[in-house]
């Protein structure tokens, strides 16, 4: 498949025109001009840059690419590093932000609820990327947390005021990564619980003030499926070759 075709394809795919963003989306790094094999991930980080050498693939994609705003702009160090290692293997990076984010079936929050078995009642925030729900069932704050510790492999870290612990619980809003700015917003939603990546300082006071308890996951954690399922798509509509790396990170 022709380079050009292919981020075409994904850019009307994920609408990334609509989007205000932090960084270029679509091609950041110009590699070969035929696509056949690519490797998937949340970073491009070189870790994931060298298991793409590894495996011979011709093309990155990830949702945390290069040239964010306000970075430093000078190639040096780590930087000179991951791009010098592209260059020279002729790979393409091809990055999407908040319109993996957003799309309704293969985005980040898509994926999440549909992995964690959350059905979708509607969005709020700027640009529509805060999601919010219902559970699959009632669940008390600690099952909840069981279950999005089963569903990302990892336990997340749980903010509440301790008030009524056994509460079970119905609506809940979340967004993947580092969104812990929407707090004050999905509590405005009505949900009983907020999930997302990360979590703040001021957060905390909040959760425990409001009664609405705060999950964070983990910013790596809650943006792995996003980028699986749109390579998947990919493969599968293109019969292109993609594998999904999972560099490990804690955060």
């Amino acid at each position: 498949m022709k380079r050009e075709a292919l981020t075409r394809y994904l850019d009307e795919l994920l609408d990334s025109r609509r989007f205000r963003d932090y960084c270029p989306n679509g091609l950041q790094v110009e590699g070969r001009a035929e696509v056949q094999h690519i490797v998937s991930g949340v970073t491009a980080s070189l870790a994931l840059v060298d298991a793409a050498i590894t495996r011979g693939a011709d093309t990155l994609l990830v949702h945390h690419g290069w040239f964010w705003r306000g970075e430093e702009g000078r190639v040096t160090g780590f930087r000179k590093a991951r791009l010098q290692a592209l260059l020279k293997h002729d790979i393409n990076l091809i990055a999407y932000h908040l319109p993996l984010d957003g799309h309704v079936e293969f985005g980040n929050n898509a994926q999440l609820a549909k992995h964690l078995g959350w059905s979708v009642e509607g969005r709020f925030g700027e640009q529509d990327i805060g999601w919010f729900g219902r559970l699959p069932k009632p669940m008390t704050l600690a099952e909840l947390a069981t279950s999005v510790a089963a569903g990302l492999g990892r336990a997340p870290q749980v903010i509440a005021s301790g008030a009524s612990p056994e509460q079970p619980m119905h609506r809940i809003a979340w967004c993947s990564g580092g969104a812990q700015s929407l707090f004050e917003l999905a509590i405005a939603q009505g949900v009983e619980v907020y999930l997302s990546g990360e979590i703040s300082e001021q957060n905390v006071h909040l959760a425990r003030e409001s009664g609405v308890p705060y999950i964070a996951a983990g910013h790596h954690a809650t943006e792995r499926f996003g980028v699986q399922a749109l390579a998947a798509h990919l493969a599968e509509r293109f019969g292109l070759t993609c594998e999904f790396v999972d560099i490990d990170n804690p955060v």
